[in-house]
């Protein structure tokens, strides 16, 4: 096949807004061994896109410094030694970098085939809120059926796909959300008790909900006052999983609680984790989730599509918190 030896590709000008995403000409991204090269069809957006863009959250040294780290496409190449894919597959990828582009390079272990029943678009919108959730949810926070869950900013990625999931494998669901009509719109998705942290305090609905007994697993990327708010609300043996800080990464907190609670405080960030991690989450969810989403049973819920040379009013879109679901990027 022959190949372009340029492409399309959003670059961040400087930290600052939506305006400093700006589209350019690059050079193909070259493809390791290991890899494959993915013809971009689709890119999702996530709040870390933000933060690289904001000069919050720089790329991992020896990765692409163009944002993007989700994508889905179709294999036009492979790097030596890579052979659990052919060219001409329909994948997504969770990508380290570099899905703001006309091509990817990523490891050929971070793609999961593409099921026929979804669409590119769709398939974009998968990588990076599936990976975190079913790593953090489900394997750190160790999630169980008949446990009760409680996901923060349930109307955004992270937050349609927990609520979905965590529902899915037999959990109790609950979730804040920041206004009545996305209480409505995660009771479709299968919350039993949606929260509107505007109007109500999280920790007291789930006292009185549970009956004093809390939760068993919180997954969180508020910080902040939150963390502790987070551990009153956590049964005995209860998980606290962080995986952002929106409102920052410091509190004040009495251990004392969590030493009587027997509690579990984790976290995590998948961008910096190998290859191989990567590669272990995204069988899993190729086992238990894919056949899920390709029977209709997990939807993906999309907020909005932007062309690639307009990122920047993508941006705008998830800086405004009005989005429900995803916002993915086609080329």
């Amino acid at each position: 096949m022959s190949l372009p030896t340029t492409m399309k590709a959003v670059v961040i000008n400087g930290a600052g807004g939506p305006e400093v995403l700006t589209m350019t000409e690059l050079p193909l991204p070259e493809v390791k061994a290991g890899e494959v090269l993915i013809k971009v069809a689709a890119a999702g957006v996530n709040r870390p896109d933000v933060l690289q863009r904001q000069g919050n959250y720089p790329a991992p040294k020896g990765h692409s410094e163009l944002p993007g780290l989700e994508v889905s496409g179709t294999i036009v190449a492979l790097g030596e030694g890579a052979k659990r894919f052919t060219i001409g597959d329909a994948v997504m990828a969770l990508v380290p970098g570099g899905g703001y582009a006309e091509y990817a390079a990523v490891s050929e272990l971070a793609c999961i085939a593409k099921p026929d029943a979804i669409s590119f678009i769709e398939a974009a919108a998968i990588p990076e809120t599936f990976f975190t959730v079913w790593h953090n949810v489900f394997q750190r926070g160790q999630l169980e059926a008949g446990e009760k869950f409680l996901v923060h900013g349930g109307s955004g990625g992270i937050g349609v796909t927990a609520v979905q999931l965590a529902k899915a494998f037999g959990a109790t669901v609950f979730t804040t959300v920041g206004s009545d009509e996305k209480c409505e719109e995660v009771r479709k998705l299968g919350a039993d008790v949606a929260i509107n942290y505007r109007t109500q305090d999280f920790a007291q609905v789930i006292k009185t909900e549970t009956a004093g007994k809390g939760v068993n697993v919180i997954l969180d990327m508020v910080g902040g006052d939150y963390i502790e708010k987070n551990i009153r609300s956590l049964a005995d043996d209860g998980r606290l999983v962080n995986i952002a800080f929106q409102r920052g990464s410091t509190a004040t907190v009495d251990f004392m609680r969590v030493m009587l609670k027997r509690l579990t405080l984790t976290g995590s960030t998948l961008r910096i984790r190998s290859n191989e991690v990567k590669g272990d989450i995204a069988s899993a969810i190729a086992e238990k989730v894919v056949p899920l989403i390709a029977s209709g049973k997990i939807k993906i819920p999309l907020d909005s599509t932007y062309p690639l040379a307009d990122a920047a009013e993508a941006h705008k879109r998830i800086d405004s918190g009005a989005h429900i679901g995803k916002i993915v990027l086609t080329i």
